[in-house]
């Protein structure tokens, strides 16, 4: 039995609508690692948000990985240690900060376990605040409070807002960074050549696997990349049809253990076969 990979997207995949994982998933998740699988949470979230998930899942103990800021940080769930990371050119934070303020837009990025905004705060923000349970702090000057490196900023607009705004900033800025939407209202800005699919092969060359050990599910634009990358390519019955179109396999919703189904037909089947 070959040891697989399974990566695994949070928000719309791993929780259901109520942002918890079920009893059912949790068993099958500590099954397949009980067989000597590898879990890894591979979110947009911040680390802390991911840590939140993580602790549910006892990684801590059973071990995992953590794939946050949409790839910008890997971590070792057991031992904590940051196996790779990037950060965002510091003079794009300000940058960045304007064109929200001129846009009219939410505009934040984390530091010291918070968020840093500007005077905008949406409930789009607010959702983000609530996810990873971190508190919103505005500022009239906010990149005058980013003193040290950040793994991505995040813009929150209506969707048809964010969309153009998309376009706008990856015909501006798209040579110094990536732009790209988790969410139809979350913009994503990331350090250059990060996202879920480059950051999941450099673990996989890490830990001395293939991307055909690699299984990934996910529901969201940000999870294309690696849906298309891995093995076998996972979308969430409730994903963004452009995440479908690029996968092997569509599993049932988050809200009906689609998680769960997977992990027991392609990896709990396969080793009782084998």
């Amino acid at each position: 039995m070959s040891r697989k990979i399974l990566a695994l997207d949070l928000d719309g995949t791993l929780t259901d609508s109520n942002k918890e994982i079920t009893p059912r998933t949790k068993e099958m998740i500590a099954k397949m690692q009980e067989q000597g699988h590898i879990v890894v949470l591979a979110s947009g979230r911040p680390t802390p948000g991911v840590q939140r998930v993580a602790d549910k899942l006892h990684l801590s103990e059973m071990g995992g990985y953590m794939l946050s800021y949409n790839g910008a940080r890997v971590q070792d769930c057991k031992t904590g240690e940051i196996l790779f990371q990037q950060t965002m050119p510091l003079d794009m934070i300000p940058i960045l900060f304007d064109e929200a303020k001129e846009h009219q837009i939410g505009m934040m990025t984390y530091q010291n376990g918070k968020i840093i905004s500007g005077e905008i705060v949406d409930e789009y923000m607010g959702l983000e605040s609530r996810i990873n349970g971190l508190e919103i702090c505005p500022f009239a000057d906010p990149a005058a409070q980013v003193t040290t490196p950040v793994n991505k900023c995040l813009g929150t607009a209506d969707p048809e807002h964010a969309a153009r705004l998309e376009v706008l900033f990856r015909e501006k800025y798209g040579d110094r960074i990536d732009v790209g939407r988790s969410e139809p209202f979350f913009l994503e800005l990331l350090p250059k050549h990060v996202d879920k699919a480059a950051s999941l092969g450099k673990l996989c060359e890490a830990l001395g696997q293939t991307k055909e050990d690699l299984i990934a599910c996910g529901d969201g634009f940000n999870d294309r990349s690696m849906i298309a990358f891995a093995g076998i390519g996972v979308a969430m019955a409730n994903a963004q049809d452009v995440v479908k179109e690029v996968a092997d396999y569509v599993t049932l919703s988050n809200d009906e253990d689609g998680v769960a189904h997977v992990i027991e037909k392609f990896i709990l089947a396969k080793a009782n076969c084998g």
